[in-house]
């Protein structure tokens, strides 16, 4: 049976694929996110930026797989990052560094972009790879300084892209997105779907 391998520890993206029935192997990949992003071309379009992450995590799990798993499955690399007033925003690691993008959030329009990559296996070979990049727009409501202090002291905006969540305690702040939800959270099941299409699998194989 082909294995589905998510190269991510993001609990949110292992949520999504587990409440749309299916049970991925996990492996994180050991990628330098920071390292990568630095070396890029400043000039290299957003949605392309996280494409390249989204490969270089797939391609390093691909490459520590164990042969029995490596003979036919499919591994999936994404990485997510805010669109927002002109740059790419990660997880901002601080509470005082959330607490500047929420101040530039708060009221405004951003783009959730998360890259795809789709590798597929057999025999311990590549033999198909898809990329893809999804793009959500996030409507962010306007909090009180009461409501950002609270989040910014549940540590959640530190670690996640865009210093929020649409599924958690960063939902309370989100009046309205355009698109898929599931590509907010880390995964688009829609384009994920049509991604195991192409590489002639379907979602019932799994």
């Amino acid at each position: 049976m082909t294995s589905l391998v998510l190269g991510s520890a993001s609990s949110g993206r292992l949520r999504v694929l587990r409440q749309a029935g299916i049970e991925p192997l996990v492996v994180v990949s050991d990628v330098d996110e920071d390292a990568l992003v630095a070396s890029l071309d400043p000039e290299t379009p957003p949605e392309a930026v996280v494409l390249k992450l989204a490969n270089a995590k797939a391609l390093s799990v691909a490459a520590k797989l164990p042969a029995d798993i490596a003979d036919d499955c499919v591994v999936i690399g994404c990485d997510s990052m805010l669109y927002l007033n002109g740059s790419l925003r990660g997880k901002p690691g601080s509470i005082d560094a959330a607490r500047d993008q929420w101040a530039e959030m708060s009221g405004s329009v951003g783009h959730l972009l998360t890259g795809h990559t789709l590798l597929r296996l057999t025999d311990g070979v590549i033999t198909h790879t898809q990329g893809e990049t999804g793009s959500t727009a996030v409507h962010f409501s306007t909090p009180t300084p009461d409501e950002i202090a609270t989040y910014l002291a549940t540590d959640e905006p530190l670690h996640v892209a865009g210093a929020f969540t649409l599924d958690g305690f960063g939902g309370w702040f989100i009046g309205q997105i355009e698109g898929d939800p599931s590509n907010v959270i880390g995964v688009s099941l829609p384009l994920l779907r049509v991604m195991l299409h192409h590489v002639g699998l379907s979602i019932a194989d799994f």
